[in-house]
């Protein structure tokens, strides 16, 4: 293994791991009470637009507004939507649905494109609802529904997002320019809440959850995932990410004392078996 190919591995798992550390972070402020889901929403973008703009800025870019209105309400839609999703949904179930819900939208996409899927296709595509289904199936690993449902909805929007940005030239400065676009969505979301929400609440922790989820988690993770994209294959690229909820899930044991059951491994698994075998499908 050569050194590049070691530089863009530990790249891509440090993309990985920043990814999964946005669902602990905001799980950990939102659980214990340390910040109001809007407030978390607001500085994580902010902190993003801040941290991407600076490293457009130390590359010599110009300003960062390579992104367009659309896209960037796509990506409030999805930090929103996730935040207020943690109020109740735990960190490792979290992940998983969104994970589930933006492949499915990008395989949705495809199939009304008229992308043709193979019968193994087919079957990882239907295993993987399966798990979905039965991961929202009432009972005791059930997680709650609304938060279930918000966490679908942010996955679809970060889908669409990630469809709109097929095909950038600069992928960096693209979700600069929107992180910086999304700031008066978020800042529209705070003053409308402000009106009846007698819940809201910041202290310095919330903060600086807030902060490393939109800095560190979100603006550096994802610089450093666009750096390592031209060294991986198409396949890798897809399938690399099927780890996120891997680790959401791990780390949730480890740092959040959420319990890994029988039921969500074996969930967790057929999802993101289902998921691979459409995203191969592809390469046969």
């Amino acid at each position: 293994m050569n050194k590049n190919t070691l530089q863009v591995a530990g790249m891509t798992a440090l993309a990985m791991i920043a990814f999964a550390a946005n669902s602990l972070l905001c799980r950990l402020a939102l659980r214990e009470g340390h910040i109001d889901a809007t407030s978390f929403t607001l500085l994580r973008i902010a902190s993003g637009a801040l941290m991407l703009w600076l490293i457009v800025r130390m590359r010599g870019g110009a300003a960062p507004l390579a992104g367009d209105w659309l896209s960037a309400f796509a990506l409030f839609a999805y930090a929103a939507g996730f935040s207020f999703a943690y109020l109740t949904l735990p960190a490792g179930a979290g992940a998983l649905l969104l994970f589930g819900a933006v492949q499915a939208t990008m395989i949705g996409y495809g199939l009304w494109r008229g992308e043709r899927l193979r019968i193994v296709q087919w079957l990882g595509l239907a295993l993987a609802f399966a798990g979905l289904v039965a991961l929202l199936l009432p009972g005791l690993s059930a997680p709650p529904l609304g938060g279930a449902l918000l966490m679908i909805a942010a996955g679809i929007a970060w889908g669409v997002y990630s469809l709109r940005g097929r095909g950038v030239r600069n992928a960096t400065a693209s979700t600069a320019g929107n992180f910086v676009r999304a700031l008066p969505f978020a800042a529209g979301l705070g003053i409308l809440m402000s009106f009846g929400a007698a819940d809201a609440h910041v202290d310095t922790l919330g903060v600086v959850y807030a902060l490393a989820s939109g800095a560190l988690a979100s603006g550096l993770g994802y610089a450093v995932w666009y750096a390592a994209l031209p060294g991986l294959k198409a396949a890798s690229t897809a399938t690399v990410q099927l780890s996120v909820p891997v680790i959401a899930g791990i780390g949730a044991a480890i740092f959040l004392g959420e319990a890994i059951t029988v039921t969500l491994v074996l969930i967790c698994a057929a999802v993101l078996a289902g998921i691979a075998m459409v995203v191969l499908g592809r390469r046969g």
